[in-house]
């Protein structure tokens, strides 16, 4: 792309920023305990503000509420329109004009939450959409590239606003090697490989058991308490001390989904992704392999090994016990 021409396709791009994505639209359920009881259940919060409504009763507010972080959840689409197709609108199209011009690779970055009001069972909470900000063209490790930037603000049925959430997604021409080698029929195609797993300051230990055979579970060292993922603060007693213990890998599916779509590279399919709970009493969220999705259920005993399930990849995967 020459100077002109990028000049012409960052006009195109730019034009979409404050474009409406979707207009303040009501979920379609109201908040109930359903589902807040299911996403307690799932990740493991035990938070009584969520899903005990006596103790509420005698709590500042008077009654549960939502756990603030299922903001976005209330309003997501079911998988019927997810494999169908959305209808489309501002993101989409300029998803597509990004395709159009080579910049075809894409990596949500991060997505960032700000929470203003609690809701509660009863609430109906509305959604609305924005392209907020393009970036200047970047160098990144993944090659040439753009970041964008939606918006969505969470208001209540008052009007009164709940939140925002930010989600942050680079669109990017691969390096030239890689799209050489796709290019040739004739080249060897590189198999690909799993996404990479974040490996940050809190998580870093805990990869590299994994990488050598091993799952470990976080205890706080003062009051014992287990925990997963792995964090710098024990969430019952606040200590900042803690060591690990070596999980045995039995537990049973506390919950799980089959993902048909998309095909994401690196994985095989079919693909089942569960929340696995250790007879140590944390959760894990891993593949459940060795058996036909229909005989997956709930409470299914399984249990773990850590294999090595790519070129460069070590992950806990769960069998049917």
């Amino acid at each position: 792309m020459n100077t002109e021409e990028q000049r012409t396709f960052e006009e195109l791009i730019y034009s979409y920023v404050g474009k409406q994505v979707c207009p303040r639209t009501a979920a379609k359920d109201a908040v109930n305990e359903a589902m807040i009881r299911h996403w307690a259940e799932a990740i493991g919060d035990r938070n009584p503000a969520y899903t005990d409504p006596e103790w509420a009763a005698q709590s500042s507010r008077g009654k549960t509420i939502a756990p603030p972080a299922m903001m976005y959840s209330w309003g997501q689409e079911g998988f019927p329109v997810v494999a169908q197709g959305r209808t489309p609108d501002a993101q989409s199209e300029l998803v597509e004009k990004f395709n159009e011009n080579g910049f075809f690779g894409t990596l949500g970055t991060n997505v960032k939450q700000e929470y203003f009001k609690e809701v509660s069972p009863g609430d109906t909470v509305y959604m609305e959409m924005v392209v907020d900000n393009i970036s200047e063209q970047k160098a990144t490790a993944r090659g040439i590239g753009y970041f964008f930037e939606t918006l969505a603000t969470f208001s209540d049925q008052h009007g009164d606003e709940i939140g925002t959430q930010r989600f942050r997604v680079l669109k990017f021409i691969p390096p030239a090697e890689q799209a050489a080698a796709t290019e040739s029929a004739d080249s060897a195609l590189e198999v690909p490989t799993r996404i990479a797993s974040p490996r940050g300051h809190d998580n870093k230990w805990w990869w590299d058991a994994c990488d050598e055979g091993k799952v470990l579970i976080q205890r706080c060292r003062d009051c014992q308490t287990l925990r997963h993922p792995p964090r710098p603060m024990c969430g019952e007693c606040q200590s900042m001390q803690w060591d690990s213990i070596e999980s045995a890998l039995a537990g049973e599916v506390l919950s799980f989904t089959e993902l048909h779509h998309p095909k994401i590279p690196g994985y095989q399919y079919p693909l089942i992704c569960a929340v696995i709970k250790l007879g140590e009493g944390t959760n894990l969220v891993a593949n459940v392999v060795g058996c036909e999705p229909e005989a997956v259920h709930i409470g299914m005993p399984v249990q773990g090994k850590v294999e090595q399930v790519d070129e460069k990849t070590m992950l806990p995967q769960f069998y049917p016990a």
